[in-house]
């Protein structure tokens, strides 16, 4: 009879008791409290309060800037994945830590100093001031502060992978004659494109989400830079929680949707990579 060796963790029983604990107390029962309190509206109620027109805006402003932010994101996060992977110079290491300062920094302190630098007063805001370009209090703004918090997650996505890339590939694709361009397209892309399109995703997630970072940048003029986070903030201090929850429902399943798709996408490019090496 063979003998089962010991694993380093518990037995399956427990790993997965304790696992299934803290995903319920972490995720799915906050989860499952906004589908209880919107349960408390009628299927006329909930449409009547998501199709709002000031909340409609704020879902068209939310939206539209996270989109945008996350494909920024997306683009800049890859070259700066590759400057770091790829080249050598001083304070490297410094410019890697500061890639998670959006994530330490507390939200409130990064919108207040990224309204001061782009507000007509500030430093970068009154060099676009004088080509009658405003920042803050714009949907532009809006999109500074999303893409600040979001770059992270396309970097730390793209970051492991181009450091296991093996560069015998490149070079053997140089070697018959391909330019760095097409070597990039058609070898490195690839491979880097399944990781892109997760941190994308992940921004994304995060950006709609937003709050505090986002909040004094914004200017909330309704209609026109009032996020989603603020309305659901102002429907929690009036104590409506079941409108609260019924807008906030809509952000959680557009962004599940989104991931749900970058996840469809990624295992797709991964089956064209791996079909064919």
């Amino acid at each position: 009879m063979k003998k089962r060796g010991k694993g380093v963790i518990p037995g399956f029983g427990i790993s997965l008791g304790v696992t299934l604990s803290i995903l319920s107390l972490v995720v799915l029962i906050p989860l499952a409290s906004l589908v209880v309190y919107t349960a408390k509206l009628s299927p006329a109620e909930i449409w009547e309060t998501i199709t709002r027109p000031r909340v409609l805006a704020s879902f068209r402003v939310s939206f539209f800037t996270a989109l945008i932010a996350s494909a920024v994101n997306a683009v800049m996060g890859v070259i700066l994945a590759w400057v770091l992977v790829r080249y050598q110079f001083p304070l490297k290491r410094v410019l890697d830590g500061m890639i998670e300062l959006p994530f330490a920094l507390p939200t409130a302190v990064a919108g207040i100093a990224l309204t001061s630098l782009t507000a007509d007063t500030g430093m970068i805001g009154k060099f676009f001031a004088r080509f009658g370009i405003q920042i803050a209090y714009t949907k532009v703004g809006i999109t500074v502060a999303m893409i600040f918090v979001g770059i992270p997650f396309v970097v730390r996505s793209v970051q492991p992978v181009l450091e296991k890339l093996d560069p015998s590939y490149e070079e053997a694709a140089g070697v018959l004659g391909a330019s760095r361009t097409k070597i990039f397209w058609k070898v490195i892309f690839p491979e880097i494109r399944p990781a892109m399109l997760t941190g994308f995703g992940l921004a994304f997630g995060r950006c709609i989400g937003e709050y505090g970072s986002v909040v004094f940048i914004a200017g909330n003029q309704p209609f026109q830079t009032e996020i989603t986070p603020l309305i659901i903030m102002s429907e929690l201090q009036e104590f409506d929680y079941p409108s609260a929850t019924a807008i906030a429902l809509v952000v959680l399943i557009v962004a599940f949707f989104i991931l749900f798709l970058t996840n469809l996408v990624q295992a797709h490019s991964a089956k064209i990579v791996k079909g064919g090496i």
